[in-house]
């Protein structure tokens, strides 16, 4: 999904609005012109009354006629342009202005959402994915390489730092590429400051853009939003809504899994989450300094399969990047 019906609606409104200020403007354009040109009207009048004339003879069958009635029209508004020339105006100023002339303030060009659609579509979904200031800071157009290491073996990986984070950067990129077709899921694992967070953001970004609706969360705000749903602590509609649309937005993004106080019912609601988005083929990207036995270990063993069978598992390593932008050397 792309928006929900009320996001839908709401912006279908735009354009009705839009279309009753296009007549009002059009309507006022029109009463100044006739009341200082007169012969203009009196123009258009006649060439609506010619050509509703051609379209009657077309349907009697005389083709002849309507092409006579045609030119009749067409000299009619010769003499009109000459009239608005004069006046200072032109042939457009009596038609209907539109804010966005290809689709003409209705949001769809041959039955397919029109760029201006879109961009209304995009302005959302950053509005509702939670990070929409921090994402023009955190992309893949921002993404820099130089704090991995180039020389330091990975005793995991077997590769060097950069060269192991450069794999999982190309893998992030792919995830974005092919999201359409797969709807696949991540889990990021590593420790503090390895680029989780960072590398969520950009696959958000790519996804935004591409009208895909990103939602991001903390794990705590995530839990605290399906234990008032499950217990109705808050306002009912609104929180239903929000739990609801955890399992319906293209991708969720779950990060610091581990950090948030873990029980028997953070644990079920994860695994509700986790198995229910699976089987609406939703993409989720969960982030966690926690290694995978530790995982198993806080949220049942039955949460940790169903993320290592279904979810592709990239570890992060490497040192803390916040530490080192700011100069400091372990």
């Amino acid at each position: 999904m792309a928006l929900s019906n009320s996001q839908y609606n709401a912006v279908m409104r735009v354009y009705s609005r839009r279309q009753v200020l296009n007549r009002q403007r059009q309507e006022e354009r029109l009463r100044e012109v006739y009341e200082r040109i007169p012969q203009v009207e009196a123009l258009t009048d006649e060439i609506t009354a010619v050509m509703a004339q051609a379209g009657r003879r077309m349907l009697e069958g005389d083709p002849k006629e309507a092409g006579r009635l045609k030119k009749d029209a067409a000299l009619l508004r010769e003499q009109r342009g000459l009239y608005l020339k004069r006046g200072g105006y032109t042939e457009e100023d009596l038609e209907m202005q539109y804010h966005c002339p290809k689709c003409k303030d209705t949001g769809y060009t041959d039955g397919r959402k029109c760029s201006c659609f879109k961009q209304m579509e995009i302005e959302i979904l950053y509005d509702q994915s939670n990070i929409r200031a921090i994402l023009e800071k955190e992309n893949f157009d921002r993404l820099s390489m130089e704090y991995y290491d180039h020389e330091k073996i990975d005793a995991k990986t077997g590769m060097t730092v950069y060269e192991h984070m450069a794999s999982v950067v190309e893998e992030c990129r792919a995830f974005t590429e092919h999201f359409r077709e797969e709807r696949g899921s991540i889990l990021f694992t590593g420790n503090t400051g390895c680029g989780k967070t960072f590398l969520s953001n950009c696959i958000a970004r790519e996804l935004i853009m591409q009208c895909f609706s990103v939602v991001y969360l903390t794990a705590t705000a995530m839990f605290d939003i399906l234990s008032d749903s499950r217990f109705g602590y808050r306002d009912e509609e609104e929180t239903r809504d929000k739990a609801a649309y955890l399992l319906e937005c293209d991708l969720l993004i779950i990060d610091d899994l581990g950090t948030e106080l873990v029980n028997t019912f953070t644990a079920s609601q994860l695994f509700y989450c986790i198995n229910e988005r699976l089987n609406r083929r939703k993409g989720t990207i969960i982030s966690t300094n926690l290694a995978l036995s530790r995982l198993q270990d806080e949220f049942t063993e039955r949460v940790t399969s169903r993320i290592m069978s279904q979810y592709r598992i990239l570890p992060l390593v490497g040192e803390d990047l916040r530490l080192l932008q700011r100069g400091y050397r372990p």
